[in-house]
């Protein structure tokens, strides 16, 4: 006798919502174990050439840039972390009061679940909080491959008012996670379709395993001209997603897997007319110097500031202001009064 198979049973709306819920949760918390950060410091292995008679006071250093059309006191971008629950919504409203009293650039959780649910829009809108400064929606860029398009896109830039729109590249996270999607084909005619025709400036980014020169090259040849490093060194999202998948095997398999962000870097800032955002492991504001005298225009944190953000805006603020007041002091004992002239800094690889 043949066993008939079984039904497919398909979860409902409330279901799928409370599985998209525990999984932001369990994003939440496990970023916040030490065991999900990567053990390899990349920024570590260099040292700035320390300059001892600096010729300028330090009260003259300069950290001002500019991004998307827009000032920015200082050249830091509070990376895209959560929405899409009360926690999150929690989360991203002191990190928007903060970056904005700090003057810096934020980006926001993957907006899927906002367009999936509108219910849950209200957890990333913070154009309310944060008026001035630079805002970076966020989506998946896999979901170009399951269903989402440029009517999507243009939603979740209208959604949070943002200045420009990130598309999210996670093949080792997808691969991994319980419900990862992973059908990541001819997705780059779609980047370049929305690139074209969405209105505001499209930022690709990895989300901890870096992009390599030649992938950046190819992202450029369809219009791309801002990339995120978001490189190794890190949370490990194949730790994280591991751990959720009760596989903790895997996650140590693949937990150094990536292009380190100081090498993403590097590779990215070889590439004529990219504006390159350095992110991935950095932790400080010395980190933050060495990123942009690797090459880097603007400076992206994100886990030093998810536990301040889960109790105040102002424990953020106080975060920034301590990256800001090192960067500073780097710049000082180089001798570095602008940006500019920290990417002129020698930074020497340790031996």
């Amino acid at each position: 006798m043949t066993l008939a198979e079984p039904p497919v049973v398909e979860p409902t709306t409330s279901e799928t919502d409370t599985v998209e819920r525990d999984r932001k949760l369990e994003h939440i918390q496990l970023a916040l174990e030490e065991r999900m950060q990567q053990e390899s410091r990349f920024f570590d292995r260099y040292a700035f050439v320390h300059e001892a008679l600096p010729e300028l006071d330090m009260a003259e250093v300069d950290l001002t840039t500019e991004f998307l059309g827009k000032p920015l006191a200082s050249p830091l971008l509070v990376s895209c972390m959560t929405g899409g629950t009360d926690s999150a919504s929690a989360i991203n409203r002191n990190l928007a009061i903060a970056a904005e009293r700090a003057g810096i650039a934020l980006g926001v959780g993957s907006q899927r679940k906002a367009l999936e649910d509108p219910e849950t829009a209200a957890t990333f809108s913070v154009r309310d909080l944060a008026p001035t400064i630079p805002l970076l929606g966020n989506l998946g860029a896999v979901q170009l491959n399951y269903g989402f398009g440029l009517d999507e896109c243009r939603r979740a830039v209208e959604m949070i008012a943002a200045d420009a729109l990130a598309l999210h590249l996670n093949p080792l996270q997808e691969a991994i996670q319980p419900e990862g999607q992973c059908d990541f084909s001819a997705l780059l005619p779609k980047i370049g379709e929305v690139v074209d025709r969405l209105g505001v400036p499209v930022v690709v980014k990895e989300i901890g395993c870096g992009i390599s020169g030649a992938t950046a090259r190819r992202l450029a040849d369809v219009g791309v001209r801002i990339v995120d490093s978001a490189g190794l060194g890190g949370t490990s999202w194949a730790r994280i997603e591991a751990a959720r998948a009760s596989d903790l095997e895997i996650g140590e398999l693949f937990a150094d897997w990536g292009v380190p962000t100081t090498d993403s870097i590097r590779q990215l800032a070889a590439i004529d007319g990219l504006t390159v955002i350095g992110s991935g492991g950095v932790r400080s504001g010395l980190d933050v110097a060495k990123a942009i005298a690797m090459g880097a225009d603007l400076v992206g944190l994100a886990q030093p500031f998810l536990e301040a953000a889960m109790e105040s805006a102002e424990k953020v603020y106080e975060r920034i202001a301590r990256v800001t007041q090192e960067l500073r002091i780097a710049m000082f004992c180089v001798g570095a009064r602008t940006l500019e002239e920290l990417r002129d800094g020698k930074l020497v690889e340790r031996r």
